[in-house]
């Protein structure tokens, strides 16, 4: 009995005993929590004046909407909130194409095919909707979109606490964007995106800095600029 009350002892961590120990520690845990919030700070900064509303978005060709999600088969919730968005901004001529990016990574799930079919449900011409099948996070998206897509600028639509992220990784990929930050309930799960937002935010900062290729990149792809071209001649016919 006394050996197991002296390990269950030793195990404890111990507070050091001298000032200089405490404060030592101390300047520690400051250290570690400025060095946690240092890339959520760079996200702030970076996508300062780059946010929009929906009725204050430039007119802009390419928006890109994120994946966010299935439900059986269908969008969750905040994609839908996603897409409606773009579907407004389409009906009110903010915008002429749509660029879905999203996880195909299996055969039982398809975000990309799943998020055109909202899409067209809800007004917008299949035409329009261009499918990028490997955005698996959001530099992979963003780095497709500059690289095989050919996007140069575009209207980046997510939740408020994700689109600041979406925002300076598109800028670091060479794209010139703004965001719209889709309204939800702060509910539980609008305050689980927060805190994974500063989590996810030390990989975006590492993301920026080292631009490493996105897990799939491939030939050029021409469908955002025939759906460009698409819409051109819709409108001038």
């Amino acid at each position: 009995m006394r050996l197991v009350r002296r390990r269950v002892r030793g195990g404890r961590p111990r507070l050091p005993r001298t000032r200089a120990g405490r404060r030592r520690l101390a300047q520690a845990v400051m250290a570690a929590c400025v060095l946690t919030l240092l890339p959520a700070t760079w996200l702030r900064l970076t996508a300062d004046g780059r946010l929009r509303g929906p009725a204050d978005v430039p007119r802009t060709p390419v928006a890109v909407v994120f994946g966010a999600g299935l439900w059986d088969g269908e969008p969750s919730p905040y994609l839908a909130h996603r897409l409606d968005a773009a579907a407004g901004l389409y009906r009110a001529g903010r915008i002429e194409v749509v660029l879905v990016t999203g996880d195909n990574s299996r055969e039982d799930y398809d975000e990309p095919d799943a998020m055109r079919a909202y899409l067209v449900r809800h007004g917008v011409p299949g035409a329009r909707i261009v499918s990028d099948y490997a955005g698996f996070d959001t530099w992979d998206s963003c780095v497709r979109a500059k690289r095989i897509f050919g996007v140069d600028r575009a209207v980046l639509i997510s939740q408020g606490f994700h689109v600041r992220r979406a925002v300076a990784l598109c800028r670091a990929a060479g794209i010139s964007s703004y965001g719209v930050g889709v309204d939800e309930p702060h509910d539980a799960t609008w305050y689980y995106g927060g805190v994974r937002e500063i989590l996810a935010a030390g990989k975006a900062a590492l993301d920026a800095a080292f631009e490493p290729d996105p897990r799939f990149l491939g030939p050029r792809e021409p469908g955002v600029e025939r759906a460009l071209a698409a819409a051109s001649g819709g409108a001038a016919g």
